[in-house]
């Protein structure tokens, strides 16, 4: 750990202290004497002297004696002076709720060096150069959104290198998300251009689904080009940038050949990853697309109801069988809320019907930000408003993803993980939340991101938490 003196003031202290004693130890040596003088004389005037000079050399002998002692017990203590402001950061008095290590109570939260030091309770405000009161507040693991679209670029009318998908920093943070997963808005050929221009340069932390389609969402006829999809080339794109790279994504796609879908299952298997499947292959059926489907691959828009895909819930309100077998299989539906993919008449029964969504991606974009989507924290708040508990849907939006994507160093709050951390408020009073269909219902309960720290830095303050008072 690499020490400031200027962040520790006992440090300062102590150095002027052995100073001083160094001062005392030369005065005394020039000054005085190292033994008791000899003077052989009658002389009372001789006398006297000695008597003067013998009284200045005990007293120099006190003042070193004092700061020699003086200097050892800060030496002894000087452990303790670092250990006294050990922590960067602390958020005392907050209802943590991480649900990988099952903590669901008021603890304190102890930052040091951008990771996570310390979970317990009541860990000392002395030990930390500064301290946030979240009391009222929920500390949570910072939120993993796995659908967005981030390959923002100046291509006009297009999500790869366009301008239909948008920033990550201008979203994430002020919605307590600490990292996003891109759904394939990038291919394994211009990939790299993606990782340069918006994963580099981003505070949040970028990973990416790959899409199967060289060019990602480049749309038409490039997007469904049979000659650029190819698995070895995926696999391989995969496996070089694996630290971000966490899975092949499917969709877009309106031709009758099956050929894009293996090829996409093929990459996912080469890559030992997930398959993220989309929305937008209206001739390739549910009940086919989930069949194909492994354990722990993802179906994103689980609650559309739209004329291209069969919902899940019937004209009868019953969730369809074949759908609850996927689920049991190990298939893992993400909500992928966007501007058309989430729907009450579907997403109200099937949660009735135990098929409640593993995450929550909001399948954030240009057009779905200002829509019934909004943020991933309204979307917590619609599932609180459906009937779930504040435990599931911070399950939902943190650990729970960071799974499914094979992430597990993400979405937890364990002592040693990059200290990723957003604290919630819990509004009290009449809320309506809004599905892709323009339809609402209304709720008493609404999440909103107080604070939200990546790798130890405060990166969104919404009511000042962190700041000192101002007095005129």
């Amino acid at each position: 750990m690499k020490i400031k003196l200027n962040d520790y003031p006992h440090i300062s202290t102590l150095r002027t202290l052995c100073c001083l004693f160094l001062c005392v130890l030369c005065v005394t040596a020039v000054f005085v004497p190292q033994s008791s003088p000899s003077y052989a004389t009658k002389n009372t005037k001789f006398k006297v002297r000695l008597i003067y000079k013998t009284s200045h050399l005990k007293l120099f002998s006190i003042v070193q004696a004092i700061a020699a002692n003086t200097l050892l017990i800060f030496l002894f203590s000087f452990p303790l002076l670092l250990h006294a402001q050990q922590y960067d950061l602390l958020i005392k008095n907050g209802h943590v709720i991480d649900p990988k290590n099952h903590i669901n109570v008021v603890k304190d939260v102890a930052v040091e060096n951008g990771k996570i030091a310390k979970v317990d309770n009541d860990i000392p405000a002395t030990q930390s150069k500064k301290t946030i009161d979240a009391t009222g507040l929920y500390v949570v693991p910072g939120l993993l959104d796995i659908h967005t679209h981030v390959f923002v670029g100046s291509t006009p009318d297009k999500f790869a290198n366009g301008i239909y998908s948008v920033s990550p920093d201008d979203f994430s943070f002020k919605s307590g998300v600490t990292a996003v997963v891109d759904a394939g808005t990038s291919g394994w050929r211009n990939f790299p251009l993606f990782k340069e221009q918006v994963i580099d340069k981003s505070q949040t932390r970028v990973l990416a689904f790959l899409n199967i389609a060289a060019n990602g969402m480049s749309g038409k006829p490039t997007e469904e080009d049979l000659n650029d999809m190819n698995a070895d080339s995926a696999a391989l794109v995969a496996e070089k940038y694996k630290d971000i790279i966490v899975g092949i994504k499917i969709g877009h796609y309106t031709g009758t050949d099956w050929s894009p879908f293996n090829k996409a299952l093929d990459a996912a298997r080469k890559s030992n990853t997930p398959m993220f499947v989309e929305c937008h292959l209206p001739q390739f059926s549910l009940q086919n697309q989930l069949q194909k489907m492994r354990p722990g691959d993802i179906i994103t828009h689980s609650y559309e109801q739209i004329a291209e895909r069969m919902p899940v819930v019937d004209s009868e309100g019953k969730v369809r069988s074949f759908v609850l077998d996927a689920q049991k299989k190990g298939v893992l539906f993400d909500v992928g809320h966007g501007g058309a993919g989430f729907w009450f008449s579907q997403a109200v029964p099937a949660f009735q019907q135990g098929l409640a969504p593993n995450s929550f991606g909001s399948d954030l974009h240009r057009f779905s930000m200002n829509a019934g989507m909004k943020s991933i924290v309204n979307i917590m708040s619609k599932y609180m408003a459906i009937g779930m508990s504040l435990e599931d849907v911070v399950t939902r939006a943190t650990w729970n993803p960071a799974k499914s994507i094979k992430r597990e160093d993400l979405g937890n709050l364990d002592e040693g993980a990059d200290a990723d951390i957003a604290v919630l408020s819990m509004q009290n009073g009449k809320f309506g939340f809004v599905d892709a269909g323009g339809n609402k219902i209304e709720g008493n309960k609404k999440l909103e991101a107080e604070l939200t720290i990546r790798a130890g830095k405060i990166v969104w303050d919404l009511n000042g938490l962190s700041a000192q008072e101002w007095k005129q």
